[in-house]
């Protein structure tokens, strides 16, 4: 799938790609590690259906990317079963009961930390993923889980990532967190890359959730629906009261001192995972669909919007949609920036706030935006006023403006402003040979956001981090409500059939990344792994989703390989340039079918040397 007559406006697509695009027609999939991805593949080639796959590679990336995810976080996932529109999965936990706004100031706090338990959601990645075993696979739990029982019980070799971030928050499990040192750090030393490495009260805790369901007493055993029922059952006892009883004790968190958690066994009993409709929006002939205003990937429809207005209004016509040249690139940053300042002025969990999100998505509104487009860069946080309604402002410091550094582990293991790499998070896409098709975005509870949870094998997630203590703001901190999340994977529809998979990790970067690749792909007709491999841009002119949530006025990091030219000239228009190195922004991987030539296809980013797709 791309464009059907590529715009000759665009810089046209190069001829070398770093990997080839895999096609086949049995089915595909591709992730941010070789090891899932394998995993998925292998599940495939035994009968499994994508869902049987993508649960069996989730539960590895919580094994091989533990700096990214783990079973504490959180997953937002498209669904789309063979000949069926897509649905949301929305595996992302609300604040527990006693996560207040008073409760925190009383605890002298005007922000949530971005490290340690009292940031924690309730975990919501686990059961989101046996719910959708439960409810849309076909294997048993136990083969599923398989594969992640082995990377953790027998070991891996650990990625040099992985080193990297455990030497740089060492000091920090050492002095604050020793269960932490205890499972990361072995004998009191930091891992070689390479080195095999192990994880077993994980892989304990897994062949106890693989056999919940055949115990006698649990009353399992007349259908695989039910055994897996059982198994959460387990988690939401077990693993609840385990992490109740660890965050009543005081542990470091990342605005100094050591506070409690408030996470509760009845919080954790209480969760559910919910099946939600998506939002989409239409582009150059394809549907883009993507979750709701609970997460950030409204953000990307509203920047597509804007982008459409603009090219048809501007004598450039679609040379301002594209990524690789000054105009396109200044074009494409300012409308994101607009787009983010609406997402952090309106977007939040729907059910608690009034998010005018019909407004925000209308073909008047994003001509109004583009409108807003100058010929040099904004240094403004600009939220728009959808229905005349007044936004609400979130505060607006620079980088200069907050306290002391926080403590390492803190925020997004993503980018830096600075430019270096501290992580990411994961993704993962699949599709059978049915035609169904799955796209997720995993992440929270890396191994740097709490301490790890002795008996258990993983820490808890920071998702809360992203809410306020601000009772006006749409993503506020209250008991039941989902801070806004930025975790956005995509789907494509044509004629309506889903014919693509797609996403990226990255924190506030996700539907950054994601757009230039539409774009490329809709627009100038390259194929997914040209799109793939073209040079990257990301701005951090928005409220940071993460601690300490500052803003950097004009900022924009880029991929030296966009040109010195090109550079200069968007710093003649006034962005404030922060050049990368030619191979460093973006973790996109993609999944998808062509229903013209009757074959499917898969691609993956092979910045970090981690990424992989597989399929035949």
């Amino acid at each position: 799938m791309s464009a059907d007559s590529p715009s000759p406006a665009f810089t046209p697509a190069p001829a070398d790609r770093t990997r080839p695009e895999l096609r086949g027609t049995f089915g595909m999939a591709a992730s941010t590690h070789w090891l899932a991805t394998a995993t998925a593949q292998s599940v495939l080639e035994r009968g499994g259906t994508a869902v049987d796959a993508a649960v069996a590679a989730a539960f590895v990336l919580h094994v091989v990317e533990p700096h990214l995810n783990g079973p504490g976080g959180d997953l937002t996932a498209l669904v789309a079963p063979a000949g069926e529109h897509p649905f949301v999965l929305a595996g992302q936990g609300a604040a527990p009961a006693a996560a207040t706004i008073e409760h925190s100031r009383s605890l002298g706090l005007d922000e949530v930390p971005g490290a340690g338990p009292l940031a924690a959601a309730v975990p919501g990645s686990v059961v989101a993923w046996l719910h959708l075993l439960e409810t849309r696979g076909t294997w048993e739990l136990a083969d599923v889980l398989a594969p992640a029982l082995g990377y953790a019980r027998d070991g891996h070799p650990v990625h040099e990532n992985v080193v990297r971030t455990i030497r740089a928050v060492a000091p920090l499990f050492e002095e604050h967190w020793p269960t932490s040192a205890t499972q990361w750090m072995p004998g009191g030393q930091v891992p070689e890359p390479g080195d095999m490495i192990t994880n077993e009260p994980w892989a304990a805790v897994l062949a106890r959730l693989m056999g919940a369901g055949e115990a006698p007493s649990s009353g399992a055993g007349s259908s695989r629906e039910s055994r897996v029922r059982a198994a959460i059952d387990w988690w939401n006892r077990e693993v609840g009261a385990a992490v109740e009883e660890f965050v009543r004790e005081p542990v470091q968190h990342s605005l100094g001192g050591a506070l409690p958690g408030v996470l509760t066994a009845a919080d954790l009993a209480a969760y559910a995972p919910a099946e939600e409709a998506p939002v989409a929006l239409s582009f150059r002939g394809v549907d883009v669909v993507k979750a709701g205003p609970w997460s950030q990937g409204p953000v990307l429809l509203q920047a597509l919007a804007i982008l459409e207005a603009r090219a048809a209004t501007s004598p450039h016509g679609d040379a301002v949609l594209d990524p690789s040249t000054a105009l396109g690139v200044h074009t494409i940053t300012e409308a994101l920036k607009l787009a983010l300042a609406d997402r952090d002025a309106w977007y939040g969990d729907p059910a608690h706030a009034e998010v005018p999100l019909a407004e925000l998505l209308s073909a008047s509104y994003a001509a109004e935006r583009a409108a807003a487009i100058s010929e040099n860069a904004s240094r403004e946080v600009r939220p728009g006023r959808p229905g005349g309604r007044s936004p609400w402002m979130p505060p607006v410091r620079s980088a200069g403006e907050t306290a002391a550094d926080p403590l390492p582990g803190s925020g997004e293991p993503t980018l830096d402003r600075a430019g270096r790499q501290r992580g990411d998070t994961c993704h993962l896409d699949v599709v059978d040979r049915h035609g169904t098709m799955i796209s997720v975005t995993p992440s929270g509870g890396w191994l740097q956001s709490s301490p790890t949870i002795p008996g258990l094998g993983f820490c808890l997630g920071t998702r809360l981090q992203m809410a306020w203590l601000d009772e006006d703001a749409p993503s506020r901190l209250a008991p039941g409500i989902r801070p806004r999340s930025t975790l956005s994977p995509t789907m494509l529809v044509r004629d309506g059939r889903v014919i693509e998979a797609l996403g990226t990790p990255g924190g506030d970067q996700q539907d950054q990344w994601q757009l230039l690749y539409l774009l490329r792909r809709l627009v100038g007709g390259y194929e997914p792994q040209q799109a793939i491999d073209a040079p990257m841009f990301h701005t951090d002119a928005m409220v940071s989703s993460f601690e300490p949530r500052t803003v950097q006025p004009a900022s924009l990091t880029v991929e030296s390989r966009l040109g010195d030219s090109v550079i200069e000239e968007l710093r003649a228009r006034g962005h404030e340039v922060t050049v990368m190195g030619p191979w460093s922004l973006g973790r996109l991987s993609c999944v998808g079918v062509d229903p013209e030539r009757g074959c499917f296809y898969a691609a993956a980013n092979s910045r970090g040397a981690q990424g992989y797709a597989a399929g035949r």
